[in-house]
């Protein structure tokens, strides 16, 4: 996967406007339109409380990786990145509270916390990587 991104950066960065096709994003997009159409069936009480907070953050995790592209310097990425990664704990906190309030299955739950746990996964492998894209500028300079 990272490799195909490269060509995507020049001196911390972006050239073009393709980080629609970054598979991460892509993730956590489906992520957020997924937990939307459950919560959008809630009663009101449960969408006023839990549901807006779990909306809000799972929306938090993909808006922080796409605002990361927007970022021309190294430094200001990986902070983007590290804010979705914070955005995707709160969602974990609020999918547990969904399903210990009965208004998701346990194994809508268990899905949807692997579905995280996946994300989460990619997501540091990308932080890695422009990590790694920030040290090998420094060499380069």
């Amino acid at each position: 996967m990272h490799p195909t991104y490269t060509k995507f950066f020049y001196e911390g960065g972006i050239v073009g406007d393709l980080f629609e096709n970054l598979e991460v994003l892509k993730r956590a997009e489906n992520l957020s339109d997924l937990l939307w159409q459950k919560v959008y069936r809630w009663n009101y009480f449960a969408k006023d409380t839990v549901g807006k907070q779990l909306a809000r953050a799972v929306d938090s995790v993909g808006a922080n990786i796409a605002e990361s592209f927007g970022r021309y310097h190294f430094g200001e990425k990986l902070q983007f990145l590290y804010y979705a990664r914070g955005s995707l704990f709160e969602t974990k906190y609020w999918l547990n509270r969904a399903q210990s309030r009965n208004l998701i299955t346990e194994i809508e739950w268990a899905t949807l916390l692997k579905e995280l746990n996946d994300l989460l996964k990619q997501l540091n492998g990308f932080i890695a990587y422009i990590k790694q894209l920030k040290s090998n500028h420094k060499i380069h300079q």
